[in-house]
């Protein structure tokens, strides 16, 4: 239950070539402490709670926990979640033995595109793809829950 990942920033669009699949997000918090975020995703016709824990030092670790739910159950669910509601195409490209996963996102946050990648421990190498930028992994404002508070356009 422990999730190890980095997150990047992405200077081109040049991974939607690259990707395999791409899906709607919909996604909103019903708490978005640090210490315990609380997630609702909905993505197709499946629908799932998250729970996060705070992150390590150095942002690459946190505790996941979650569950697929009832998508009725969780349309119902979003009129309890805070301000906020992010919508976001999540694409997914391969890349070794690895997978990226970029969302780009819309709304408040359009114009930002960030790419998060999965990985066994720490300290995996990978592969890193010509659209991948800096390296924001640990940067608490680019967390989907803060996304949600202090949305990309007013920064």
């Amino acid at each position: 239950m422990r999730e190890i990942e980095r997150k990047y920033l992405v200077v081109s669009d040049d991974f939607k070539k690259e990707s395999f699949k791409n899906f709607h997000i919909k996604q909103g918090f019903l708490n978005t402490d640090p210490q315990r975020t609380v997630r609702l995703r909905i993505t197709g016709e499946k629908a799932f709670l998250t729970i996060k824990g705070k992150s390590s030092k150095n942002g690459l670790t946190r505790f996941e926990w979650e569950k697929e739910i009832d998508k009725n159950e969780a349309e119902a669910l979003f009129e309890l979640c805070e301000p906020g509601v992010i919508e976001k195409t999540r694409y997914l490209v391969e890349t070794g033995d690895f997978v990226f996963e970029i969302d780009e996102f819309y709304d408040e946050n359009e114009g930002l595109t960030v790419a998060e990648i999965e990985l066994n421990t720490e300290t995996d190498t990978f592969q890193k793809p010509e659209w991948l930028g800096k390296e924001v992994t640990g940067e608490i404002k680019y967390y989907n829950s803060q996304l949600s508070k202090r949305p990309y356009k007013n920064w």
